[in-house]
């Protein structure tokens, strides 16, 4: 990036899991409820890249999903509190995004949703979470901090942002930057182009053949997550490969803060560590090349085709 370009230590909000842990627990179910209505009217996109969200510039995303000759498009606006569905025909419907139960939240959607002649029914049992309390009655998650999803919504520009310059690098098949609701992270993968052993499944609410044809290549995965997840209280950056390569846990890797879980099977970088730093991009962007870089040497990537000099805004490489 251009020194212009690069944000300051200031730019990153500070997201201390432990202070908004019960806001980020509804949050979670609110972006499963809604990215359930994309998965139901989305046609299937290879790794299910059909149902994640986006960052916005207000908040997290569907995109435009389509119903028979409309579309509609469902948005999180995070910086003015309200969930917003428009249809290209015109229509616009929202409601206030406040403390209030996953149950009454699930129900307001599908009733707005019904109220625009969208008629969309989902299955409701959370995905990817173990004893998951299905939507309409989950009266446990109701907690919501506004300040605290503000500031979310502010760390995932950021690392959104910095997430599409590492993917600029790269010319082999590679996903879009997206945030996916069963998870709750931001992630962006890489493909070296070989075929990868099944995979084993067994991910809670989450059928095997799903998890197998996400995983059908070999790749190199990176991601953040704000807490709560494999023994992390804190928000961390992340970077895998599947399958795991022999001596990947044992590559060296940049910043010095980052460090291999055995537990997680991956990567990781206190989200704090690249906030605080005097150029959070450049250590991000480390963490990312090098964890990168781990994987590909080791599992024996045709790094020369895959790989490109970075192109800046204007045309000029570097």
């Amino acid at each position: 990036m251009s020194p212009s370009n690069r944000s300051t230590s200031g730019d990153w909000p500070d997201i201390p899991f432990t202070a908004w842990s019960d806001t980020a627990a509804t949050l979670h179910m609110w972006t499963q409820v809604v990215g359930k209505v994309r998965l139901a009217r989305t046609p299937w996109t290879n790794h299910s890249w059909h149902v994640p969200l986006y960052v916005t510039g207000r908040g997290l995303g569907t995109s435009l999903i389509p119903y028979d000759g409309r579309a509609f498009e469902i948005d999180f606006d995070l910086l003015g509190h309200r969930l917003v569905v428009q249809v290209t025909d015109g229509a616009r419907e929202s409601l206030p995004l406040e403390a209030r139960p996953v149950a009454d939240f699930y129900r307001d959607v599908i009733e707005m949703l019904a109220a625009l002649a969208l008629d969309v029914r989902i299955h409701t049992t959370p995905s990817e979470v173990p004893n998951g309390i299905p939507f309409e009655d989950d009266t446990q998650h109701r907690h919501y901090d506004r300040e605290f999803a503000t500031r979310f919504w502010r760390a995932l520009v950021q690392i959104d942002r910095v997430f599409k310059e590492f993917r600029s690098r790269f010319i082999g098949k590679c996903s879009p930057v997206h945030f996916f609701w069963g998870s709750f992270d931001l992630a962006v993968t890489r493909f070296s182009g070989r075929e990868a052993p099944p995979h084993p499944g067994g991910i809670p609410n989450f059928p095997d053949w799903v998890a197998r044809e996400a995983y059908s290549h070999e790749v190199s995965s990176a991601g953040f997550w704000p807490g709560g997840g494999g023994g992390i209280d804190h928000p961390a950056f992340y970077s895998y490969a599947y399958p795991t390569p022999p001596r990947f846990a044992a590559a060296g890797v940049s910043p010095a803060a980052a460090h291999y879980s055995t537990e997680l099977g991956e990567f990781v970088l206190s989200y704090d560590d690249v906030r605080q730093a005097e150029s959070p991009d450049e250590v991000l962007l480390q963490f990312l090349q090098t964890t990168y870089e781990a994987a590909a040497a080791t599992a024996d990537w045709d790094r020369a085709a895959l790989e490109r000099e970075l192109v800046r805004p204007g045309g000029s490489r570097s």
